[in-house]
This record gives structure tokens, sequence and C-alpha cells, in this order.
């Protein structure tokens, strides 16, 4: 049941049984060994991510510390274009984003153990009316969401696997993060750990 944490922001508990979280982990380790999982690094000062990344779509996310955030078609280590977005992600862009244009950028974020993600924005993007979609995969994240400036109250939320979250309205340019990650709270993926799936459209759609 769909539930609305913060104005634009839906949780959606839930939102992929069992089966269909064991779909989409295979779907993904098939994506990854096409296009394997890299360590982003900081604008400016080089600094490592704390997660490995990874993205399919027409277009992907990447950041290092010469080019800055931004979207390019090809992976930065391989050089290959990105895989497709698989139809199961699709399928639920078609059902949340209640957008008429498509995603072109899936970002599939790995989170160890130790791994977070602080407070940000979604703001690399030309196209803001499009809601951002995201799935929880393995170990329980606790995501914390504010407002669109960074000194907002915010509010936390655990996500599990299986759940999805979107960040419409005004929420689209709401800061959000990952404060931690919890250890040994899914059996789905084999050494444990968080995939995240965000889905985003990144240009203007005609």
């Amino acid at each position: 049941m769909a539930m609305t944490i913060a104005d634009g922001v839906t949780y959606l508990p839930g939102y992929l049984d069992r089966a269909a979280q064991e779909a989409l982990r295979d779907t993904l380790r098939k994506i990854v060994a096409e296009a394997p999982l890299f360590a982003p690094t900081m604008p400016r000062t080089g600094k490592p991510f704390s997660v490995k990344m990874t993205n399919c779509g027409p277009l992907g996310w990447v950041s290092d510390k010469d080019g800055g955030y931004r979207y390019q078609p090809t992976h930065p280590v391989t050089g290959q274009p990105w895989p497709a977005i698989p139809d199961a992600l699709m399928a639920a862009w078609s059902d949340l984003a209640d957008f008429d244009a498509p995603p072109e950028a899936c970002l599939i974020n790995f989170y160890g153990p130790k791994a977070r993600m602080g407070l940000h924005k979604d703001s690399d993007e030309e196209e803001f009316a499009a809601p951002v979609v995201s799935m929880s995969l393995g170990d329980t994240g606790v995501f914390r969401v504010g407002g669109q400036e960074r000194k907002a109250p915010t509010r936390s939320v655990k996500l599990s696997s299986g759940d999805a979250i979107v960040l419409a309205g005004p929420a689209r340019l709401a800061y959000h993060g990952i404060d931690r990650i919890v250890p040994d709270t899914s059996t789905l993926l084999k050494g444990g750990g968080r995939i995240n799936l965000t889905l985003r459209r990144v240009t203007e759609a005609v």
C-alpha cells in the first residue's frame, strides 16, 4: 500500500515480491557482467565514494575528479555503451512515474555494510518534471529525506528489500541520502549488502 511520507514522497513497501526481487537480482548480475561496478570519485578532491556503481539505459551517471558529476552514454572504464534498462524496471516506471516519456538512466548503487550516501539532490538532469523512481534490493537501508534546502527538517524510513520510493513534484529536488545499512536483514544477496536502483529521465521530454 502506497504511503505519502512527505510532500511529493511516496513510499511503497513490498512493491516487489520475493520472486520479482530474485528475478531482478539475476538480471542485474548479467548487467554487471557487461558493465562492471566502478568506484566513482568526488569532483575536485578525488575522494572515492563509499558505494560502488554502474548504470543501464541510454545514459549513465558518473563522477570523477576532473569531469565532475555528469551523464554519458558509455561506461567510464570499458568505454562501452551501457546495457539496456530491463523490462521489469521499465514496467515499474510505467506503473509509478506518472510521466509520459521513458526513463533514460538507471543508476545501480551497491552498498556494502559500511557504505552510506550523504544528503544530496538529484539535480544533474534537465527534466525535473519527471520523478525519481527508486527500488531497493537486499539489506535494509535507512533512507533520510528533507526539503529543497539543506537545512530543512528531515525524516527517515527504513527501506527493505522490494520497497520502492518515488520523489516527485515538490520532492523532486529534495535533499535525501542513506544514513546506514542494517546488515543481515535480507537473504536476497548471497554476500549481503544493498542494491539501490534509481530510474531517471535525463533530457527534456519533447
